[in-house]
């Protein structure tokens, strides 16, 4: 697992929205019978197996080899978090993944990713099994009830790597990180899934007879906690989305036969965040058609590196429209993706940045509203702007970090921001589409656009 879906303080939420169907406890005791805080290594060595056993009895996973266990103290956590992060992705990868980011508007320029991440993580894990040992420990700070919640989501992962080997299975996505994604949603969602079975033992109930489980009854708690509040929206939701949309999506797999259907999705996994939010897709498997882009490299010379160049997906798209237009018109524009591809190119001296990208939609319909749409997250991304120029198709203006063009055609939007007409003009040669006819443009002045402090209205999506 990566060390962005190391985090299980979300079970903790999930066991307080089910707290209500369980049989009550006394004070001295944690969900399922959890032994009082203060616990020793013998008592959690003793706890933890008797939780292995019982996921194992709730996932028809046998153990196929023991487990090594122990208790962590903080500074082991967050000396585990430093070494992670930088044995998951290497410096250059991560500060390519910023910068990403930074070109999409998803976090502000200049932002510390690595030391907030170190200070988050440290605050938010409670628990971890690392496939690379094979070890299971959980925080030595957490409440003896808490860990036993911990233990099940953890030991979970414990016993799919010993059956699907989980880190070479996420990392078989590589580099696609949509696909990436969408398998990390696939072992957090489960390790959920199983955790709500856990906490449901002796009820007379379990996930297969629960309604749609509403991911935001889930969250109210995290913003009490003072980093994941002070994280950058689209942080938050990257962190949140693996558990909360990978648990609906486990549901609807395990809800119809049962826990040995999730067996299938690992030998044919998820290929999208989109099958992930919309398990109808998964089940009608479609496989995105690649999104082409030109290469550009040798228009832009020598004096450019290519950064990244890889997918955002259904999800990645959603929080780029929700960061400028709201999630609630976000989340319908962002369904009609149909695949997707982007390039981020840096400046080695300056460096100044180059994002190319490209989203193929769902049908013409989707593409008009997606090209109305995005003319206004642009324009509240680039609030300087000046020699506007605006066709029924394309949109094309002057920014203090370099020219932003926008085209749609079909079914097909391209977008390049941070360089000028003429790179544009060979996207298009390249894409084989008519370069973008500015003459044409009807410029807008600037009080149009700064008296109503948006560009032209959307029209509803819904």
């Amino acid at each position: 697992m990566t060390l962005a879906t190391a985090l299980v303080a979300f079970a903790f939420a999930a066991a307080s929205l089910l707290a209500a169907q369980q049989p009550a406890k006394s004070e001295k005791q944690g969900a399922a019978g959890g032994a009082p805080a203060g616990t020793t290594n013998a008592e959690f060595a003793a706890a933890a197996d008797e939780v292995l056993h019982q996921m194992s009895e709730i996932t028809g996973l046998k153990l196929l080899t023991p487990l090594k266990k122990s208790l962590r103290s903080r500074d082991q956590i967050r000396a585990y978090v430093i070494n992670e992060m930088k044995e998951d992705k290497d410096e250059a990868e991560r500060y390519a993944g910023q910068r990403s980011a930074e070109a999409f508007g998803l976090l502000p320029k200049g932002f510390d990713l690595d030391n907030f991440m170190i200070d988050l993580l440290t605050e938010q894990i409670a628990g971890l099994y690392d496939p690379k040992s094979h070890e299971f420990y959980v925080a030595d700070w957490i409440p003896a009830a808490d860990q036993k919640m911990v233990m099940a989501h953890e030991l979970t992962h414990a016993l799919q790597d010993q059956h699907f080997k989980i880190d070479n299975w996420v990392k078989a996505a590589r580099p696609n990180d949509d696909a990436e994604l969408a398998r990390e949603s696939v072992l957090e969602g489960s390790a959920m899934a199983a955790m709500v079975d856990y906490l449901l033992q002796g009820t007379g109930r379990s996930l297969q007879d629960l309604p749609d489980i509403d991911p935001s009854m889930l969250v109210g708690d995290m913003d009490s906690t003072p980093m994941l509040k002070k994280a950058p929206p689209f942080l938050r939701d990257a962190l949140i989305f693996p558990y909360l949309d990978g648990l609906n999506f486990s549901a609807a797999i395990v809800r119809p036969k049962g826990w040995d259907a999730l067996s299938g999705v690992f030998a044919k996994p998820p290929v999208s965040t989109q099958q992930i939010m919309h398990p109808a897709t998964y089940f009608s498997f479609r496989i995105p058609p690649k999104a082409d882009l030109p290469s550009l490299d040798k228009d832009l010379g020598s004096d450019w590196v290519r950064l990244e160049d890889n997918l955002m997906g259904e999800f990645g798209w959603k929080e780029v429209l929700k960061q400028f237009l709201g999630e609630d018109r976000a989340t319908p524009l962002a369904a009609a993706w149909s695949s997707d591809r982007y390039i981020l190119f840096e400046q080695k001296k300056t460096k100044k940045l180059v994002l190319i990208t490209r989203l193929d939609l769902a049908d013409d319909r989707a593409t008009s509203r997606f090209f109305t749409a995005y003319c206004e997250a642009l324009d509240k991304k680039y609030e300087k702007r000046t020699n506007e120029k605006r066709q029924e198709d394309s949109l094309a203006f002057e920014s203090p970090d370099g020219g932003v063009f926008f085209k749609c055609l079909q079914m097909s939007c391209v977008s390049l921001e941070g360089s000028d007409r003429a790179l544009f003009d060979k996207l298009n040669s390249g894409l084989h589409w008519d370069a973008a006819a500015p003459d044409k443009a009807a410029d807008r002045t600037t009080v149009q656009r700064r008296d109503s402090g948006t560009t032209a209205a959307v029209s509803s999506l819904k």
